[in-house]
């Protein structure tokens, strides 16, 4: 036994490994010595990090530390109103900071919920109720349909037991179990099929087994470690933010000490030039960015709220934006989770079921057309057998009370759910949608016994009487049902099922099955007064074959568009399932996810390869079949190395540490698990792999929104510095006091900007590939149009500034007036090149008017500025005096030049002109 695997051994061996013993267990003393060796049946959480040090870690960022020593500089300067700013930046983004990790860390607690709170175990010879965290290796455990396996077991008995394992497997239908050894080494958990894992639930059946594993120890436990020792992601957005504000600060304070030292080389005040410089300084470190980040992230994430997308961490909004790989789990994903009948075979030929999920709406079609219960006796039959041999229940949900009060004018679509194991549901939800059902039929048919599924026999059998009469109704596997059978229902005559018909079916079968649906076939015998219906043995011989029934969870309707549009948008979809890989493939066909030349891969495959050897396949793979939580992981790790932005969707337990693991984890909001959600950054309310599309979209709208505004705010930052270091360098008097910079960092800059992150997205957004995940803040020559608009811009206010001071040089009044028509040069100039900012290209290829909330932003911020230079009591404060028309015209002819000669340049230039009527390359960047 030494160096064999649990499932490897036979119930007597189990037994002998763990010193118990089948019939009573373990003593009470045993129970107490074992605990003490192996700890609690509970999972661990690893070293909790209190909320105290959770907050103050949001205050030690670089850019954070800047910004608290801009707020001691404005306290100082006595701007207590910046000041003020300042701090409610830094707060709000310490919070949000705060409460997006403190949830991040509730996922061990979700997955922890998921185990037993009871267990009933034999103790000393009898049946105990214990909590289900004092279970020990070796302790017999006796389970039951409902029943949620409380640690890995051994099944040493078993009567007809299914277990559903999705959530850790990731397999759509619940397992039949047994107790014999299997032979193989590894093998995936989903065909360890004598054993038990911990948090799963029972579906069918009862079962006596052995405890093996408990805690930490058991495969829910691997998965809690995974979980504890993968690091989230640093977003792209947070990564560029903060390369982007070391840079900016050392580059603002440098050119600021510049200018201050070239002012008083020039005779300028030493206290004048430095309040200047300090001004300067202030209006030049963009500390208003993390807030306006912050609100053009939040906006984005209330658009996705109404596009069914739940946004958990902020900064992942962005992430989307450059996703080039979206990793999603098969069931209740790709797959609707509703195990559905899809095609019948009668009478010789195959027939469509359409209408989809629960929802008992459908027709049957033979060769296209709709064929008639009334008249197709085969049919029927098959029907009633579907509805009658069943133990599931068709039922409309009740309706969402909340959600009918919140939109009192929508009416909620019926929802329906099957009470039971899946493939019976899939079978009654088929006769339901030909209106046969339990409920109509009970007039005429009295279920009268049963003779439950077993696994030997691989059929289920129940008799019923009719009209005075009896029939048996049994369905089971295709190969097993035909044996028991004698004669076939055949275009509404029963023939004898000869070797050649028989051959027919079983063709058929193996039809079915290649296309990955799971094939049941149906009989019937209608028993004479005198037969005998004691034993299975005596119902189950001498039966009319019906016909055979092709099961499958079926693709989402809306998937196959998605994946379309991903492939357009350069996003390479792939399917991770723990699924079989007939199954996995059969779906991914449906889908149109596999190119030419795309290969599939099943977990054992997967286990056998090295991660160079991974690494060099991995962009050649779109489906991962049979594969455990650490291939996942794997998976998801092994893209990252080569470069991709990993979007990693599920709802199951074994999603969680992959989902924690990739650039952005995506978890479905209705069948998810707690613990898949908790470990996800985006939650997708409708289950829907195409909303996963719409939340790209608005993630790369954002971005591009984020472009827009550090465009706005650098070049507007660049035009002031350059206003003032230009003019220190000429020897010019100082063209801005520092409350005028003060005001323009503050007003002008602040409105505009939480505009621009509300702008509507350009109409190619989804036509181009995904942006590297290493692309610079400035890339696609952001950099050169913040130059080259900040300089016009500061060159512009300069020239209107000494046009006006020439005039009297030596003239205080004149210097006000020069300084008044500076500052407002400055405002209109950056209040017109914002327009210019909404567009990659220039301010002449959109409408100015569509972003209304930027047209208004302007407008406040022009309305405050007649205001400083109008309103008496503010001149004072200001340094500001009235101006005339002809001031005004001066003015606005200045500030418009940098838009309108840029503008100029991008329709003239070679490139716009090659562009012109060019068609966006869709080829996708994925073989």
């Amino acid at each position: 036994m030494e160096g064999k695997k649990d499932y490897q051994l036979t119930p007597a061996e189990v037994l002998h490994a763990f010193s118990t013993d089948a019939e009573g267990g373990l003593s009470r003393q045993e129970a107490e010595d074992r605990q003490n060796i192996h700890g609690l049946n509970e999972l661990s959480e690893g070293e909790r990090v209190s909320p105290i040090t959770l907050l103050l870690n949001q205050f030690k960022d670089f850019m954070v530390l800047v910004l608290m020593g801009a707020t001691l500089i404005s306290g100082l300067l006595g701007e207590y109103l910046d000041a003020i700013t300042i701090i409610a930046i830094i707060v709000i983004n310490g919070i949000l900071g705060f409460v997006q990790e403190f949830r991040a860390e509730r996922s061990l607690r979700a997955l922890k919920e998921l185990s037993a709170y009871t267990a009933k175990v034999m103790r000393d010879g009898r049946v105990e109720q214990v909590p289900a965290n004092h279970l020990v290796p070796g302790d017999i455990v006796l389970l039951e349909s409902g029943d949620r396996v409380p640690a890995d077991v051994r099944f040493l008995e078993t009567n007809s037991l299914y277990i559903e394992e999705s959530a850790l497997t990731g397999e759509s239908v619940p397992v039949n179990k047994h107790i014999q050894p299997l032979a193989e080494g590894d093998i995936p958990l989903g065909d360890q099929r004598n054993c038990g894992f911990m948090g799963t639930m029972i579906t069918r059946g009862t079962a006596r087994a052995v405890v093996v594993r408990t805690g930490m120890g058991t495969e829910m436990g691997k998965i809690a470690d995974l979980i504890q020792n993968t690091d989230g992601m640093e977003t792209p957005l947070q990564h560029r933010l903060e390369q982007l504000g070391k840079i900016l600060i050392f580059v603002a304070l440098g050119l600021t000490v510049m200018v201050v030292v070239a002012g008083i080389m020039h005779g300028q005040p030493m206290y004048g030039m430095f309040l200047a410089g300090v001004s300067l300084a202030v209006a030049a470190i963009p500390e208003g960015l993390p807030a306006i980040v912050t609100i053009a992230l939040a906006l984005g994430v209330q658009r996705m709220i109404k596009r069914k997308a739940i946004v958990r961490k902020l900064p992942s909004v962005e992430t989307l934006g450059c996703a080039s790989v979206i990793c999603s789990d098969k069931t209740g994903t790709l797959t609707q989770n509703k195990m559905t009948v899809t095609h019948l075979w009668i009478d010789g030929e195959l027939a469509e079921v359409t209408g989809e999920g629960y929802v008992p709406q459908g027709h049957v079609l033979k060769q296209g057309k709709k064929a008639d219960i009334q008249q197709d006796q085969t049919l029927r039959r098959l029907l009633q057998i579907a509805a009658l041999c069943n133990n599931a229940v068709l039922s409309e949900a009740a309706p969402d009370e909340s959600k009918k009060k919140r939109n009192k004018n929508e009416t909620e679509e019926p929802r329906w759910q099957v009470n039971g194991d899946p493939t019976e549901g899939a079978l009654i939800v088929l006769a339901a949608k030909q209106g046969v059902t339990a409920g109509a039929l009970s007039g005429l048919y009295k279920r009268v016994a049963e003779f439950p599924f077993d696994s030997e026999r691989k059929r289920m059998s129940v008799l019923v009487e009719h009209q005075g009469g009896r029939l048996v109704y049994t369905k089971g596997a295709p190969d097993v049902l035909l044996s028991q059978c004698a004669y076939v229902l055949w275009e509404g005559k029963i023939t004898p099922l000869t070797p050649a018909l028989k051959q027919k079916v079983l063709a058929a079968n193996e039809g079915m099955a290649r296309s990955a649906l799971r094939v049941l076939g149906l009989a019937y015998r209608d028993l004479k007064s005198h037969d005998r219906v004691s034993t299975e043995d005596d119902v189950e011989n001498g039966l009319i074959f019906v016909g055979l029934t092709g099961m499958i969870d079926p693709p989402r309707r809306e998937v196959k568009d998605a994946i379309a549009t991903c492939r357009r948008a350069g996003i390479k979809t792939v399917m991770i399932t723990g699924d079989h890989q007939t199954t996995a493939e059969a779906i991914a066909g449906q889908l149109g996810m596999i190119p030419r030349g795309g290969l599939t891969l099943n977990g054992q495959q997967l286990a056998n390869m090295s991660d160079e050897q991974l690494d060099n396949k991995v962009d050649e793979i779109y489906v991962y079949a049979r594969v455990s939580p650490e291939h996942k992981l794997r998976i998801v790790k092994s893209l990252q190395r080569k470069g991709h932005v990993v979007a990693m969707t599920g709802d199951g337990v074994n999603d969680a540490p992959a989902i924690k693991a990739a650039d952005i984890g995506i978890a479905m909001g209705i069948t998810g698990t707690d613990v898949s959600k908790e470990a996800s950054s985006l939650v997708l309310n409708d289950d829907n792999f195409a909303t996963i599309v719409a939340a790209i979209e608005e993630g790369r709208s954002i971005y591009e929104n984020i472009r827009k505004f550090i465009r706005y705010l650098l070049a507007s930052n660049v035009g002031e510095i350059l206003t003032m270091f230009i003019a220190m360098m000429v020897g010019l008097p100082l063209p801005l006091v520092p409350i005028q910079i003060l005001w323009v960092n503050l007003v002008t800059d602040g409105l505009p900007a939480m505009a621009l992150g509300v702008d509507q997205a350009e109409n190619d957004l989804m036509q181009h590939k995904p942006r590297s995940a290493k692309e610079n803040i400035f890339a696609r020559r952001l950099g050169w149009k913040i130059i080259s608009r900040g300089a016009l811009i500061g060159v512009c206010t300069l020239a209107a500034f000494w046009l006006v001071l020439r005039e009297n040089p030596d003239d205080k009044a004149q210097l006000v007036l020069s300084q008044t028509v500076a500052f407002a040069t400055l405002v209109m100039a950056q209040l017109i090149h914002v327009f210019d900012c909404r567009s990659s290209r220039s301010i002449f290829h959109r409408n100015p008017f569509q972003n209304v909330y930027l047209v208004i932003s302007v407008i406040s911020s022009v309305l405050l500025l007649l205001g400083v230079v109008y309103i008496e009591q503010l001149q004072p404060i200001f340094k500001t005096t009235p101006l005339d028309w002809k001031h005004w015209v001066l003015v606005l002819i200045f500030a418009g030049i940098p838009t309108f000669l840029m503008g100029i340049g991008s329709l003239l230039s070679p490139s716009a002109r090659k562009n012109k009527g060019m068609k966006i390359n869709t080829k996708p960047m994925f073989r």
